[in-house]
């Protein structure tokens, strides 16, 4: 019996060390009170992959990793859109990688211009970006078996990800989320993105239920 509560005891710290953690600007509403459109840019990868890959390969399997994001977040907001959840439109990111591409911006080089000169380019009141640290190539898919004692071994560590909003005139840091990535929180990028951000919609600061609720 000791051992089973032990065991118990160590499985909840453990999920208690991977639960989310959430920051607001507490000039959120003074900061957007006039936004409008928000885009997604390209997510920045870090990649510590198990398997032996040379440089230029893992640089093209962290872009493919990063624009995945992107994507999810564009179907995840899209679907909630609809449903006329959000106070803000989202820019079309074959929109967004366009107009990057033609000012010769890249995803190898998007990381040395900050929130305002993008926002400036794209024409946007916002931008969405954030950083992936992953040990597995998570667009792939991931292995959906589970044991707790894979919790103990490290093999259900996948990486981490931090989605963060930016406010496109000042250039501050408006929300952040952050959380780990497991076997426990989707199988591919897609479902990954979907199950976090459906945790966080009640914290999703341009939710219009969420607005209503602080005036």
């Amino acid at each position: 019996m000791k051992k089973i509560v032990f065991v118990l005891t160590l499985f909840a710290t453990a999920m208690a060390m991977g639960q989310k953690n959430i920051y607001e600007s507490i000039r959120f509403d003074e900061y957007t009170e006039d936004h409008e459109i928000l885009a997604i840019v390209p997510f920045i990868a870090n990649l510590e992959l198990k398997k032996a890959v040379d440089q230029d390969e893992l640089d093209v399997l962290a872009q493919k990793e990063g624009y995945a994001v992107q994507n999810a977040l564009e179907t995840y907001f899209s679907r909630r859109k609809k449903r006329k959840k959000f106070n803000v439109d989202f820019q079309n990111i074959a929109n967004t990688n366009a107009i990057l591409a033609q000012n010769n911006i890249t995803y190898d080089n998007i990381d040395t211009y900050t929130t305002k000169e993008l926002c400036k380019i794209l024409e946007v009141d916002g931008i969405i970006s954030g950083n992936l640290n992953l040990n597995i190539l998570l667009s792939e898919g991931v292995p959906t078996d589970f044991s707790i004692l894979d919790y103990f071994s490290g093999n259900a560590n996948y990486g981490r990800i931090g989605v963060k909003i930016s406010d496109g005139e000042t250039g501050k840091l408006l929300w952040k989320y952050e959380n780990e990535i497991s076997k426990k929180t989707g199988k591919n990028t897609n479902e990954l993105i979907d199950k976090m951000m459906k945790t966080a919609s009640r914290k999703f600061p341009y939710d219009k239920e969420k607005r209503r609720n602080r005036n």
